[in-house]
């Protein structure tokens, strides 16, 4: 059996879901009018079946360019760019229901340093050039609880292994998450793939980061009794050895 698609991509699994309730008029209006303008380029096989690297310099100028995991609604995204204006941020998230979310977000914010790749973060990382990324957030990934699919998490090496090669050296990743044994699995497999961790105290994850905005994702999670903690990592350069 093959591993690839007839137009040459890899076969990924993919588990998460694709699409939820019903869409608004307006959300579905957000999509026809506004994904296209904001897409990064062309990130997918059947657009870009060489993989040729995005040219972010098109996209952002010379800006540093910030990387958004799966975006849920997308109010820390378009927090973020809002706060930060001498950045470009990319967005990635394949629940065309979120995706609506942000590209209303967008419009309210009247935000323009934003990209958004509807769709696997994987097939953005086949087209990200190599230390390109100076900051990621990975924040409030979906669980997976049961232990049967720990392998689906993003603290896997089929996700960690690209992020590593796509972030610059020095650059740091977030995570976000109230899961305990989340955060015990990426405390082991993140340095594995080229990260230090960042904490000297409790408080280094105990306390959101200074321009942190709660995500609706976090505010269940505190209504229903969990405690969330935040991890922050630094690329190392490929040469020098974990500490």
């Amino acid at each position: 059996m093959s591993d690839t698609h007839p137009k040459g991509a890899p076969w990924r699994n993919f588990y998460g879901r694709r699409h939820g309730k019903t869409l608004r008029d307006s959300q579905r209006e957000y999509l026809d009018a506004d994904l296209a303008a904001l897409s990064p380029g062309a990130v997918e096989w059947d657009e870009n079946p060489d993989r040729t690297p995005l040219d972010l310099k098109t996209l952002f100028g010379n800006r540093p360019v910030w990387l958004e995991i799966g975006f849920g609604g997308g109010e820390h995204m378009v927090h973020q760019a809002a706060a930060n204006p001498g950045v470009g941020i990319i967005g990635c998230e394949p629940f065309i229901n979120g995706v609506a979310m942000l590209l209303g977000k967008i419009r309210q914010a009247d935000v323009s340093n934003v990209a958004v790749h509807p769709g696997d973060v994987r097939d953005l990382f086949d087209v990200l050039p190599p230390a390109s990324i100076d900051r990621a957030f990975l924040l409030y990934p979906d669980p997976w609880p049961k232990k049967r699919h720990h392998r689906r998490r993003f603290v896997t090496p089929e996700y960690l292994e690209p992020l590593a090669r796509v972030m610059a050296p020095g650059a740091r990743l977030r995570v976000a998450t109230d899961i305990p044994d989340y955060v015990r699995q990426t405390l082991e497999e993140v340095p594995r793939h080229g990260f230090d961790w960042l904490a000297e105290r409790p408080a280094d994850w105990r306390a959101p980061w200074d321009d942190w905005l709660s995500t609706r994702y976090e505010q269940k999670a505190l209504r229903e009794g969990r405690v969330p903690h935040y991890l922050t990592f630094v690329r190392r350069s490929p040469e020098n050895p974990p500490r």
